[in-house]
């Protein structure tokens, strides 16, 4: 059996995977990774399944020994790896002798890395997935994030580790960017032209009480025309809901799945896993798009995504 040992845990590191969907209906929201992108390829370099579970860092990555070893690869925001003093590469599978050690540090740029690990780590399923939902304590190690001398188990791999990268023209593909697409809210037309053109034509700043329920933007006050209450509904993914004061919130992967607040737009499907990477104080501005374009987009990255071997270098 191969073990993984935290001797640091960072700032906030948990098991994820690519979430539970479909029990929105139950209040539970999907969790799982705040990149779903990185994770996948993360898990391709190491012969895993795309939706293995891995670990999630974000903002500081921490420390972690391998007793017994391990093929691992590290995707997503660069936190200046290492193992056992020497740099460990980005986007590329390592083969960890018994005994070796993997530190990282805080960001350069980004906010979450995923340390993926040949096998996968084994936690037990919650409603078929074993992402922490951090909110309700439930699914991932103990339903919490990871602490210091916590010993996870890893699953044995399935494939030889195969040491190719990520070629350089998909990190481009899928390099995380700070406009973010949206295509129009349920609510778009309870705001007048000229606060929807603010919306698409001002820079908003992501505030620090942002987390996986949602990022508050700091920017201009978007109001409705008229100051109705509406009745509470089912909120997706990515909605921009616009509370009474109004600030703008970008529900995220924990998100309550109901809102009585209006909703003036909603990130695309190929955009999300950009909204996993922005930091505090990050600036950020929106494109609205068609929702033609959105599933266009959609489509061209899961194929992207699903095209094997033409992924690596």
């Amino acid at each position: 059996m191969s073990l993984l040992v935290v001797e640091n845990p960072g700032q906030l590191t948990t098991v994820q995977d690519l979430g539970r969907e479909g029990f929105g209906p139950l209040g539970v929201s999907p969790s799982g990774a705040a990149d779903p992108v990185a994770l996948r390829l993360g898990n391709l370099m190491v012969g895993n399944e795309a939706g293995a579970a891995a670990l999630e860092m974000t903002i500081v990555g921490g420390s972690y020994t391998f007793p017994t070893g391990a093929g691992i690869a590290l995707a997503g925001a660069d936190f200046s790896p290492t193992m056992n003093g020497r740099t460990l590469e980005m986007w590329i599978p390592h083969a960890l002798n018994p005994g070796a050690t993997v530190q990282l540090g805080a960001t350069r740029a980004g906010a979450r890395c995923y340390l993926c690990i040949a096998g996968g780590i084994q936690v037990d399923s919650f409603l078929g997935s074993a992402s922490t939902h951090l909110l309700s304590g439930l699914g991932g190690f103990g339903g919490r994030e990871l602490h210091k001398g916590d010993v996870l188990q890893i699953g044995l791999p399935t494939k030889a580790l195969w040491r190719k990268k990520i070629s350089p023209g998909v990190l481009h593909a899928v390099k995380p960017g700070k406009v973010l697409r949206v295509t129009d809210g349920p609510q778009a037309e309870w705001f007048s032209e000229e606060t929807r053109q603010t919306f698409l034509q001002s820079s908003f700043r992501v505030s620090e009480e942002s987390n996986r329920t949602g990022l508050r933007l700091e920017g201009p006050a978007l109001k409705p025309l008229n100051e109705v209450e509406m009745i509470s509904e089912g909120v997706p993914l990515g909605a921009i809901q616009i509370t009474p004061s109004g600030q703008a919130i970008i529900l995220f992967v924990e998100q309550q799945t109901t809102g009585g607040y209006p909703k003036i737009a909603n990130v695309i499907g190929a955009d999300l896993y950009s909204v996993g990477q922005l930091r505090p104080r990050d600036e950020i501005r929106f494109e609205r798009v068609s929702m033609q374009e959105a599933r266009t987009l959609w489509i061209a990255q899961q194929r992207l995504l699903n095209s094997g071997k033409q992924l690596f270098a």
